[in-house]
């Protein structure tokens, strides 16, 4: 007599598992190209941001505007993101050999009745400089300090100046020239 056997439950669930272990194969490589995805977004490198200034590959801290919050594409040396005439800031609201963070900049008066204007974004990393004091502008990030005077780094980690807009007062408002 010949054997004749009829499909059992084991051939089925050998089906089954090739199938499940197949799509959990895909499943995993799939995850994992996801996986990878997501990490290489979450990397940086180096490049210049809307400033023209370079930054390097570690980002602006959290909290911080970064790049983002830039001149409106000053490469440097112009008259930066402002149009001709825009205040920038009240006379009476800089102080002689200080200077004061408004807007998308930082208005200096290094001497009595001379007002500069540079761009608020640390050329080290992008972040957005804090504070204006003891003659420099200092960036909280990593240090960097620059001169109220012609922007040019004065200390930390900073590659380049801060990029300067031209100014002049009209009236009781400093504006861009």
């Amino acid at each position: 007599m010949t054997d004749v056997q009829t499909e059992t439950g084991a051939d089925t669930q050998v089906e089954q598992a090739g199938s499940a272990s197949t799509r959990r194969v895909v499943l995993m490589g799939a995850g994992g190209l996801g996986a990878a995805a997501v990490l290489a977004a979450c990397g940086t490198a180096t490049g210049t941001n809307p400033n023209g200034t370079d930054y390097a590959a570690t980002p602006a801290p959290a909290g911080s505007k970064g790049a983002a919050a830039g001149g409106g594409g000053n490469t440097g040396g112009d008259s930066g993101g402002a149009a001709a005439g825009a205040a920038l800031a009240l006379v009476a609201d800089v102080p002689a050999g200080g200077g004061i963070i408004q807007g998308d900049y930082v208005i200096t008066q290094p001497t009595q009745g001379t007002f500069k204007a540079f761009t608020k974004i640390c050329t080290h990393q992008g972040c957005e400089v804090g504070e204006v004091k003891n003659g420099t502008i200092n960036c909280p990030c990593h240090g960097a300090k620059f001169s109220i005077e012609d922007g040019s780094v004065a200390g930390g980690p900073a590659p380049k100046p801060l990029a300067e807009t031209k100014v002049k007062v009209d009236g009781d408002n400093i504006v861009a020239a």
